[in-house]
């Protein structure tokens, strides 16, 4: 993730300080319908409700959550992880020949015999540190071809490069005091509103028809409650988590002489090793994991904490994601790990804005397709068009490959991207934060203010599309569980078709005043509905699949030496 400019979006992406924000969203909404609860939620409850009173049946479906670790033993996951049934637990041997030794809720890609990473760089960084090697000091005229081709492509990391770490150093240093004028707006509303409770109500009562200023904190102090920031006590978490976000940016992230890989005993770069990592399933800080695992399958028949959209699943966690930007290797051989081992479904809450080995993630995610695999994908949160904007991983295949005698394959079929979806109704229902995209966006689903499973066997809200991926998810979890004969991409179709179509303008993401037609926003134009899925699911006639195979069986360990000796640029 990068560093990103504007303060709000410094403010979502504090973690911590969502977790403590006073929540104002319907409990549980992301499950409710917008027809019978006036919610703009997935419809998951009332998919079951229509689903039990056809007395259809279900089969258990894995959902592989490809993420920073999980908390396998809380109270409301525990029952819905997956248990690999070929591994005997703690016998230090693998038992089941897959390569992972005692792997039984999934693995590790980010530990190893140095300890569990948590810090990583940004892909920029790595990229900056590559380059610098090979072209410090290059006179530029002397190039020429592909040469000439890499060192523009130089030019524009390092241009990238030590803006960001400019932005960052600055923003360490001056952490604080980019916090100020919030306090200052909130130091003024407070003393209008007289002891009344911080809300958007009682902000919209203040007059301020001869008070600019006082407008202009009022209007501050929306946009920040928008993000989580809705008390006193959120500010000084935020005070004190900004620092934290800023140095962690100037050491670990936009720090080229930072190396966290020693610590797993892998070569990052070389592209033929699977088998590394270990069964350490949290990591250093499982917060996001977890969250977004309870988002899928929080067990809904225990009467405590949340209910997950889906209702007969099992959660396989698989840690490739750190705190900085994932790894191009860790991602595909995550894929690779979910797919050999059954997954149905792949859930990625993560991207970025550089994939220099985008060619080794696009045959993992075309093995996955080929092995009707659903690859669920956050669209990312900056308020930005993914149609134009880079973000990876993604559906477009950096090299189409020839299919048949006419054409060729340019995209992963089972590919869904998606964007987040505001409880609110009107102009406000995308999330202000979320990316979007005509072309490459498929649907909106429900991101912001979500009450999830957290660590240590706790509940809390957090926003960003990397909630409104598993709350898709979660959907195409119902229709694999319950329409076992459909393939990934009929799923796919179907969670696109059967969109609820959104009428009207609403605010631009990114933007205070700006509108455009939601239905400029995404490929399908409407938000994810379970209800409507399940009745088009049940008068479509399933498609014949493909047979899983173990990917050494099926030759692709050749096949990724021989990509390995293409070029990085």
């Amino acid at each position: 993730m990068n560093v990103k400019k504007s303060l709000l979006v410094v403010l979502a992406c504090l973690p911590g300080l969502v977790l403590t924000a006073q929540s104002k969203a319907p409990e549980n909404w992301f499950t409710m319908d917008a027809s019978a609860d006036k919610v703009n939620g997935t419809g998951g409850d009332e998919a079951i409700k229509l689903l039990k009173s056809k007395n259809k049946k279900s089969q258990t479906v894995i959902v592989a959550v490809l993420d920073s670790g999980v908390e396998v033993d809380h109270e409301d996951l525990k029952d819905v992880m997956w248990v690999n049934p070929g591994e005997i637990p703690g016998n230090g041997k693998d038992d089941d020949n897959n390569g992972y030794v005692d792997d039984i809720h999934g693995w590790n890609f980010l530990a190893g015999p140095g300890g569990n990473v948590n810090h990583e760089t940004l892909e920029l960084t790595r990229e900056y540190a590559r380059l610098k090697k090979r072209f410090a000091g290059t006179e530029p005229k002397n190039l020429h071809g592909d040469a000439a081709k890499e060192f523009k492509y130089w030019e524009k990391i390092k241009e990238d490069f030590e803006e960001q770490r400019s932005q960052a150093v600055n923003g360490m240093e001056n952490a604080t005091a980019q916090l100020k004028p919030i306090e200052d707006a909130l130091d003024m509303v407070e003393k209008a509103l007289a002891g009344k409770e911080l809300t958007t109500e009682n902000l919209d009562a203040i007059d301020v028809a001869s008070d600019e200023e006082l407008k202009g904190s009022v209007d501050l102090m929306k946009r920040v409650m928008a993000q989580g920031l809705t008390s006193r006590q959120d500010l000084e978490d935020a005070k004190k988590q900004s620092s934290e976000y800023f140095y962690n940016q100037v050491e670990f992230q936009l720090n080229p002489d930072y190396n966290s890989r020693t610590m797993v005993g892998d070569d990052p770069n070389d592209m033929t090793n699977r088998f590394y990592g270990t069964n350490e399933y949290e990591g250093p800080d499982a917060f996001h994991g977890t969250h977004v695992s309870g988002i899928i399958a929080a067990n809904r028949n225990n009467d405590i904490g949340i209910r997950g959209v889906a209702d007969n699943v099992r959660i396989m966690t698989v840690r490739c994601v750190p705190d900085g930007d994932e790894r191009d290797k860790d991602v595909a051989n995550a894929i690779y790990y979910a797919v050999d081992n059954g997954a149905s479904i792949i859930n990625m809450s993560f991207g970025k804005g550089y994939s220099p080995d985008k060619w080794y993630v696009d045959q993992a995610m075309r093995y996955a397709a080929q092995h009707d695999v659903l690859l669920v994908h956050a669209a990312g949160n900056s308020s930005e068009n993914n149609d134009t904007a880079p973000n990876f991983p993604n559906d477009e295949l950096k090299k189409p490959i020839k299919k048949g005698l006419f054409g060729k394959e340019k995209q992963i079929t089972t590919w869904m991207e998606i964007g987040a979806l505001n409880w609110k109704s009107g102009e406000n229902r995308v999330a202000g934060f979320s990316n979007y995209g005509k072309k490459n966006v498929d649907f909106f689903s429900p991101g912001v203010q979500l009450n999830s499973t957290v660590p240590d066997g706790k509940y809390g809200p957090a926003s960003g599309t990397s909630m409104a991926s598993p709350a898709a998810a979660g959907v195409a979890a119902l229709l694999r569980s319950y329409y076992p004969e459909l393939s990934a991409v009929q799923v796919k179709k179907i969670m696109e078709s059967s969109v609820l179509k959104q009428d009207g303008m609403v605010l631009k993401p990114g933007s205070r005043t700006e509108k455009v037609k939601f239905s400029e926003l995404s490929v399908s134009g409407g938000t994810v509905n379970s209800v409507n899925a399940v009745m088009m699911a049940e008068k479509t006639k399933g498609a014949k699949k493909v047979k899983k195979a173990i990917w050494r069986e099926a030759g692709m360990g050749e096949n990724v030496k021989k990509l390995g000796k293409e070029s990085r640029a």
